[in-house]
């Protein structure tokens, strides 16, 4: 499928998926808006949106840089016109940002769970909201939500409450906005099988040691690709998987996307919700 002129807008783009997103989609000659909060430079965590939208044309791609932070209705509704303005429309979504506390209820801080469903479940619901009626005046319009299949089983919730109830807040948005708007814009969720190596891991999670046994991010990128090709008035309503989705791609080598390819698949550490 062509994606040259196509728009993405993407959340939480500077790093991680997001930017894998990004980079994956401005290969194929889409432009990228590159909406995230970091504008400077963080002592942990590598990637502001500047240097991503560098990245992204060093590759030969355009990009719009936006600092945005998806708590703020109006800066939100800002961004999307100002990717409208620059690219002249919106075709795809992806609702990557998300905040994350893997603690329990008498460890979660009200500041810490206002965070998660702020930027979690309110940010996709409310990115989403103003991405629409640009959508809807798309070809073939997208919304990709990082969000876990609708698995409401206590095992999902037990240790971190806030945080799950959070995830799957975004999951929520999926199937009702799919239903919604039906056979107008596409929304689906995508999820990993296993762990992906990202920031999250390494300083959410606390645990380095578990890069070694994840897989990279370009996997769901490759992933997010393929549902993006598909008919948004077929392919609606999911809740993919990113090994699911590139098997029935016919992808057959998973070793390239293993941070260790010296490991076997079963030493590949399952995502939490899987």
């Amino acid at each position: 499928m062509n994606f040259s002129n196509k728009t993405v807008f993407i959340t939480g783009a500077s790093r991680g998926i997001g930017f894998e997103i990004a980079k994956k989609m401005a290969s194929l000659g889409a432009n990228v808006v590159i909406a995230a909060k970091t504008a400077t430079p963080h002592p942990k965590l590598p990637g502001t949106v500047f240097s991503a939208a560098e990245e992204i044309e060093r590759i030969g791609g355009r990009a719009l840089p936006l600092v945005l932070d998806i708590r703020d209705e109006n800066h939100v509704f800002e961004a999307v016109e100002k990717a409208v303005e620059t690219f002249g429309g919106i075709d795809i979504l992806v609702n990557n940002a998300s905040a994350i506390s893997l603690t329990g209820t008498l460890w979660t801080d009200m500041k810490k769970y206002d965070l998660m469903h702020q930027v979690n479940a309110r940010g996709t619901f409310l990115t989403s909201k103003a991405c629409l009626p640009h959508l809807l005046k798309a070809e073939n319009p997208h919304v990709l939500t990082l969000s876990p299949p609708l698995n409401i089983e206590a095992r999902w919730f037990e240790n971190h409450v806030a945080y799950s109830m959070a995830k799957f807040g975004m999951s929520l948005c999926t199937l009702g906005m799919a239903a919604e708007f039906k056979n107008k814009v596409a929304f689906n969720s995508l999820w990993p099988k296993t762990i992906i190596a990202t920031a999250a891991i390494e300083f959410a999670v606390g645990n380095a040691d578990m890069l070694d046994k994840a897989r990279k991010p370009s996997i769901m990128a490759d992933a997010a690709y393929e549902i993006f090709k598909q008919d948004h008035k077929t392919t609606t309503g999911q809740f993919f998987i990113d090994e699911e989705v590139l098997k029935a791609a016919n992808y057959t080598d998973f070793d390239v996307y293993k941070v260790n390819p010296a490991l076997g698949d079963h030493e590949l550490i399952p995502d939490f919700f899987i």
